[in-house]
């Protein structure tokens, strides 16, 4: 039994009231009508089946669609998390009426933490370092959406003008540098750029995507940004096209195939008996009576297993564990706010785990 069924509801709706009070709600009611038929059965379908458990799957990310947000309320760094998640499907509540958010945004909608301005070379998105409104990161707006789908001649109006992302594109190439935190470039470039491109940067010197793979394999995941997992998520992304279009494992290709390898075996080693993932992440193995934030570890380690796994890895029965975990918690918080960053990453894990082992 997970210590979240043994704890009081009282407990965990305080808890979740406390911490989450800027999280991702549900503004209908068609949320809570999902939770309701999901209430409604004598139990959430068992994982006996592939059949059973790709329903449940689809009823926890029908469900967690229903969160519309409010560009008046939410800011671009929870609604472009969602983005991450649901794509063009993702839709916002702007002042009363469903609108789709992407066409929405790129259409010169206006939310907190939205911050694009023309560059040397083409759109810079501004970073906000440490924000939880804006940017928080280099190029991670571009990078989430190399990762949900937006093509690279999609328009985006800024202060009048019209760009594309294919300008964004062009920039995060100049803005390139030594020791940067490249995680979220490297998530745009296996998507956008050919992966024998090279290109001049605003340092003088010559970059390519083996050079920024290279650089991210170095870095110690035990201070990257929420244990290494969207490190590891864009070290994978980039090897899996290079695999994809044929490319051998030899040098970098090689390092980060072993360091990809590395953190799934970590994951597994240090997987809770619950079925959730180690709120440590990659680094040892721990837990909390904290439901948001085994939501979060699960969540982003989920997503980068689920990306990074071979398909004989995503069926053994310790990834489906970790499915069942997170279905279960999505389940017993789908009628309270939850924060926004760790809610759409592990959906996104989910949508990712659903999308690679059923065809429908």
């Amino acid at each position: 039994m997970l210590l979240t069924t043994c704890l009081p509801r009282s407990f965990w709706l305080l808890s979740l009231a406390l911490l989450f009070a800027s999280g991702c709600s549900d503004t209908g009611r068609r949320a809570s009508n999902a939770l309701n038929s999901l209430s409604d059965e004598a139990a959430a379908p068992a994982l006996g089946s592939e059949e059973a458990l790709r329903e449940r799957l689809d009823k926890v990310i029908e469900f967690t669609g229903q969160r519309h947000m409010n560009p008046q309320v939410n800011n671009a760094w929870q609604i472009i998390h969602g983005m991450l998640a649901y794509g063009y499907d993702l839709q916002l509540n702007d002042n009363g009426k469903l609108v789709p958010g992407i066409e929405w945004l790129f259409d010169g909608g206006q939310m907190r933490g939205w911050q694009l301005t023309p560059g040397e070379k083409g759109l810079k998105d501004i970073e906000e370092p440490g924000s939880k409104s804006g940017e928080g990161h280099d190029d991670q707006w571009l990078g989430y959406f190399a990762q949900c789908g937006v093509p690279l001649n999609a328009k985006i109006k800024v202060r009048g003008e019209e760009f594309t992302i294919n300008d964004m594109v062009t920039q995060a190439q100049w803005d390139v540098r030594e020791g940067m935190e490249a995680t979220w470039t490297l998530m745009a470039f296996s998507v956008y750029l050919p992966l024998d491109a090279k290109w001049p940067a605003r340092d003088g010197s010559e970059w390519s995507i083996e050079r920024l793979l290279e650089m991210e394999c170095e870095q110690d995941l035990t201070s990257s940004t929420c244990g290494g997992t969207h490190r590891m998520y864009g070290i994978a992304a980039t090897l899996n096209r290079h695999l994809e279009e044929g490319g051998s494992l030899t040098g970098v290709w090689q390092t980060a195939d072993e360091k990809i390898k590395k953190a799934i075996a970590d994951a597994r080693a240090y997987q809770q008996p619950d079925g959730g993932f180690s709120t440590s992440y990659f680094q040892r193995s721990s837990t909390s009576p904290d439901i948001g934030l085994r939501i979060n570890t699960t969540g982003h380690v989920l997503e980068f297993v689920c990306l990074a796994a071979t398909g004989e890895e995503l069926r053994q029965p310790w990834v489906t564990r970790a499915v069942d975990y997170l279905c279960e918690l999505f389940e017993q918080t789908a009628d309270v706010p939850v924060e926004c960053g760790g809610l759409y990453h592990a959906v996104h894990g989910l949508m990712l785990y659903r999308a690679r082992l059923f065809a429908r």
